[in-house]
């Protein structure tokens, strides 16, 4: 069960990668469009992004928190927040996420419910797609 969900995790998280760069771009072309109204492909990707992004994030917590022997025994051991690469992996990487899921339902729900964009909701994604690429594990999924 371990083993796929691990797999489920990383392929998602192509997925995630593929849905953010539409979303970003959409959101670009939304905001330096003429009118700045809020368009079908715009609501279309922070849909999809966020449907992606939701389900890496439940995978990862079942993982994290029933699967990983690694989390139990650093957790265990004292180590969790002493050591750089197990506080980055099983704390920061998780807590940016659930922020960065967070603040993308967020932005969806503006974007559904009105139609011209403010920038308040473009920092607000921005940052959203920042704390996901800082906690993004860039090594382990290319590496």
């Amino acid at each position: 069960m371990d083993f796929n969900m691990l797999q489920a995790h990383r392929g998602f998280a192509y997925l995630i990668l593929l849905a953010t760069a539409v979303f970003v771009i959409a959101l670009f072309a939304t905001m330096f469009g003429y009118s700045g109204k809020i368009s079908k492909l715009l609501r279309k990707s922070t849909l999809f992004t966020l449907i992606f992004f939701h389900t890496q994030v439940l995978i990862g917590l079942i993982m994290l928190f029933f699967f990983s022997p690694g989390f139990k025994a650093a957790k265990e051991s004292g180590m969790l927040m002493k050591d750089a690469v197990l506080r980055k992996t099983y704390v920061e990487h998780p807590t940016a996420m659930i922020i960065a899921a967070i603040l993308l339902t967020i932005v969806n729900k503006k974007f559904k419910t009105n139609d011209k964009l403010n920038m308040s909701w473009v920092i607000m994604s921005l940052v959203a797609v920042a704390l996901m690429l800082w906690a993004f594990q860039w090594g382990r999924l290319f590496g």
